[in-house]
């Protein structure tokens, strides 16, 4: 089990060790964490946490991940060790830090970490109380020590070369007017890596906003992977935020073992590789 349902959390906090994350991105991501979170939550910044970023997306794309080292001195910080239980929430349904905070977390190594279906609204709804200004203050802990991610993540030349063997599947989870090539908001061209397949993030959701079943998650996925190997899928996104959210929800189907490209389109756009429009 990977994602969680608001109603489940309560007994998982009860735990001593148990640690509850309130994870976000873009500009004004703190800015919403202090105005409001739930109680007892501690702050983690997709901008600056959950990535390290450079002045040329053409080199790790919008997102790079952090060295394990840096990212360990984090959870240090946060006063999270293997031994910690993790409910890790967001404001945007588990579609962007809370899930890319989670497969950060795994790659770490860690076993106990959740995501909470639906976010803090789910949350506030089951009845968590709403805190407002700035982050409880963690435990103190040692530095998280790990050698390297341990969940698979790719560089664009392995996604090149996946996409055109047809044992392998590339997934592309962006909206599909942004993967036909009708427009583009955020990076510099429009469409898509050749050969890769459209599976939207947004329908791992019900018309709620909550994750569907690990069962309708297993038919989806199943169905769309057909006879591979879940070892030959890669995931990518924009920037390898989003791409975490189908991530997600193939563990929690039971199907891992699927890689993160963490450059994604912005970085593939960027570096004069084929570029793909139309379904």
């Amino acid at each position: 089990m990977e994602i969680i349902k608001a109603a489940d959390v309560r007994p998982l906090l009860e735990d001593q060790k148990a640690i509850i994350v309130d994870a976000r991105g873009g500009p004004d991501a703190f800015e919403r964490f202090r105005s409001a979170h739930i109680e007892n939550a501690l702050f983690v910044n997709l901008e600056t946490d959950l990535s390290v970023k450079s002045d040329n997306a053409a080199l790790g794309g919008r997102h790079p991940l952090p060295a394990p080292e840096t990212f360990g001195e984090l959870l240090g910080n946060l006063g999270i060790t293997p031994d910690s239980v993790v409910v890790v929430y967001d404001d945007k349904k588990g579609a962007n830090a809370a899930a890319r905070f989670w497969w950060m977390l795994k790659a770490a190594g860690h076993k106990k970490v959740y995501v909470v279906s639906g976010g803090i609204e789910a949350l506030q709804k089951s009845g968590f109380q709403i805190a407002k200004g700035t982050a409880a203050k963690p435990a103190s802990a040692q530095h998280y020590k790990f050698i390297d991610y341990q969940l698979p993540y790719v560089d664009a030349d392995e996604v090149a070369e996946a996409a055109e063997n047809p044992d392998f599947l590339v997934i592309d989870v962006r909206e599909n007017y942004r993967f036909v090539g009708e427009s583009e908001p955020i990076d510099l061209v429009a469409g898509h890596i050749p050969g890769a397949v459209n599976i939207p993030f947004a329908g791992n959701l019900d018309k709620d906003g909550n994750f569907l079943s690990s069962a309708e998650l297993a038919e989806k996925y199943k169905s769309a992977l057909g006879q591979r190997n879940p070892k030959h899928v890669i995931v990518h996104c924009g920037s390898g935020v989003t791409a975490c959210h189908t991530l997600l929800a193939l563990a929690d189907a039971g199907l891992e073992g699927a890689a993160l490209y963490v450059g994604s389109w912005s970085e593939w756009s960027r570096n004069d590789r084929p570029v793909a429009t139309g379904n």
